[in-house]
């Protein structure tokens, strides 16, 4: 049975779910910038969550947002959208900004080989929803207004604090979300902002006769009751989405629709570099193609992020990631050699679902993995689980390459080592060596 540690129970629990269609909502970027591959980190574990529930015979629908509004950089209340911040920096439109990020990001999506979610949902075509939200909450009695907006009542919602165990009569004014002496609570925020004369804001509807945009976590709640509808099975996001983000999402639902949001929260921990915070001001922001150029894939890098824990806290160095290669590329030579000579199958396969059932444990997982004696089909199921693209349908070596092979072998046995040298560079230049057992000579990928 599947066990994940839930975040609102603050517990690991077994996986049961509300229907026959497992209801999963992923929080996506904010598509103003690159995503560096700190960022991507989340999508390879949530990947994991997608590809585990489909080998255990479950159906997902699930949806992963693109947030092009609303996202101010301070996180809450105040200061630049983001959006507006990246067409300021690239002399281009907000949505221009949007368009490019949105494509890179899935460029960079598609690389790593995640699930395809069932609906991308872009923040701004949900704006209508958006404002039908807000007429929901004020007519509860959620909200009031003010110069800057309208804003949530967080006094009255008393489940305010306990996802994430918030201390409100602690927290001192703009320590968590911006403060202004009208907002009634520190722990307020808007969910709908106004833009004043003379405020630039391209992104900008109609509500209430005046110009405005959605606050950030308003577009989360709306998105979800539209496509998925409340409450959905599992939401997932960064650690960092707890006390503010997330906790504004319940907050809204169930102002709005009188419902919980979801029934399981999943969060994942940062990445550190070379045991510092990812910062531009460090240098140590990597997008995925600075990887390439160092001779990595995208997969190297899966690799390295899926042998740690989703909970877990993890420091990225080129070192480590050289060593996920090379770990990666030894499965796919174990592979290579299943191609050649049978390898009857075990039970090692239900031992690596069995690990990674618990808590999507893909640590221990690859340590089975490790010291298994796998056959084909394994590797197969392997691949399915976790998408690492190890398996090719035949082996890549050319007839001539099959045929060097013959020949190196005619040479090692007749003792003309000068001519099985000769071919074994040969072969490397091909991107193959040879290893001798006593069934035989086994080839290997080199890279």
């Amino acid at each position: 049975m599947l066990k994940l540690y839930n975040t609102a129970a603050h517990k690991l629990e077994n996986f049961k779910p509300l229907s026959d269609v497992v209801k999963i909502y992923t929080c996506g970027p904010t598509v103003y910038s690159d995503a560096h591959i700190g960022n991507l980190t989340a999508y390879i574990y949530w990947d994991l969550l997608v590809r585990t529930l489909k080998v255990d015979g479950f159906k997902v629908k699930r949806v992963l947002n693109l947030t092009d509004v609303g996202h101010l950089v301070s996180d809450a209340d105040e200061g630049e959208d983001k959006l507006e911040k990246g067409a300021a920096r690239e002399g281009k439109t907000v949505w221009e900004v949007a368009d490019t990020y949105i494509e890179k990001f899935k460029q960079d999506y598609y690389s790593l080989e995640l699930t395809e979610p069932e609906i991308w949902a872009r923040a701004t075509d949900y704006i209508e929803e958006d404002k039908e939200a807000v007429d929901l909450m004020n007519e509860h009695g959620f909200t009031y207004e003010t110069t800057d907006g309208i804003y949530f009542d967080t006094a009255k919602f008393d489940r305010y604090a306990d996802f994430a165990k918030l201390d409100l009569a602690g927290l001192q004014a703009g320590a968590r979300v911006g403060f202004s002496d009208e907002k009634r609570g520190v722990a307020d925020f808007a969910v709908w902002k106004f833009i004043h004369e003379g405020e630039k804001h391209a992104m900008r509807w109609d509500y209430l006769e005046r110009p405005g945009y959605p606050g950030w976590h308003l577009e989360c709640a709306t998105i979800i009751h539209k496509e998925l509808g409340e409450p959905i099975d599992i939401h997932t996001g960064g650690i960092d989405h707890i006390p503010i983000h997330h906790t504004n999402e319940i907050a809204e639902c169930y102002a709005a629709y009188e419902r919980d949001l979801s029934k399981y929260w999943l969060h994942c921990n940062f990445i550190t570099i070379n045991g510092e915070k990812i910062s531009k001001s460090l240098g140590n922001v990597y997008l995925i193609s600075d990887l390439v150029e160092r001779g990595f894939s995208a997969l190297d890098y899966k690799m390295w992020v899926l042998s740690g824990h989703y909970q877990g806290t993890r420091n990225f160095t080129f070192e480590s990631l050289e060593a996920a290669k090379a770990r990666r590329l030894g499965w796919r030579n174990r592979i290579a050699e299943c191609y050649q000579k049978e390898i009857i199958s075990s039970d090692s396969f239900e031992k690596i679902l069995e690990a990674v059932n618990n808590n999507l444990n893909s640590a221990e997982a690859f340590a089975i993995i490790d010291g298994a004696e796998l056959s084909l089909d394994d590797w197969r199921k392997i691949d399915e689980l976790f998408g690492l693209r190890l398996i090719e349908e035949s082996p890549k070596i050319s007839e001539e390459t099959s045929a060097l092979i013959i020949m190196r072998e005619k040479a090692r046995k007749a003792k003309d080592f000068a001519k099985s040298d000769e071919i074994r560079d040969k072969l490397a230049g091909q991107g193959i060596t040879v290893k001798d057992t006593s069934d035989g000579p086994v080839w290997q990928y080199l890279r």
